[in-house]
This record gives structure tokens, C-alpha cells and sequence, in this order.
């Protein structure tokens, strides 16, 4: 089950290895998801699009640091 956390009004959604990121989260939202190279940090679009980071963060919660600060200045 995800973890959900709300930050000036942006859902990031914080899933494990096993879930999908459509099945959870919708536009405007920001998954965060970990695989063997890292935590990656994820913008979700209009129909599903996304676009992430070039680069994978090293921690959990260094991925959460950046999408607080990228919910800081809004998602268009």
C-alpha cells in the first residue's frame, strides 16, 4: 500500500517496488519508487506521462526532500 503524504497541495506518493505508478497516482502527483540503482522521483502528467529525474536519488528520503522542494514552487 502506498504512502501518501501532502505537500502544499501536491500528492507524493511514496510506492513500493511492486506498484504501479498509474495505479495510484494521477496528474499533478509525484511518485517516488526504488529500485536497485536508487529512488527515482517521478512528475505525473496528463494521461499518465511522466518525467523524472535524470538520476536516481541514494535514500528514501533524500528523493522525499526533492519532491517537497519541487512542490514548493507548484506543478504546471
Amino acid at each position: 500500500m502506498p504512502t501518501i503524504i501532502k505537500h502544499r497541495k501536491v500528492r507524493i506518493v511514496m510506492l513500493e517496488a511492486d506498484e504501479a505508478i498509474a495505479g495510484h497516482c494521477g496528474a499533478g502527483d509525484i511518485a517516488i519508487v526504488g529500485d536497485a540503482a536508487g529512488w527515482w522521483t517521478h512528475f505525473v502528467g496528463e494521461g499518465g506521462a511522466l518525467d523524472s529525474y535524470d538520476a536516481p536519488f541514494p535514500s528514501r528520503e533524500a528523493a522525499l526532500w526533492a519532491a517537497k522542494a519541487a512542490a514548493e514552487y507548484g506543478l504546471d
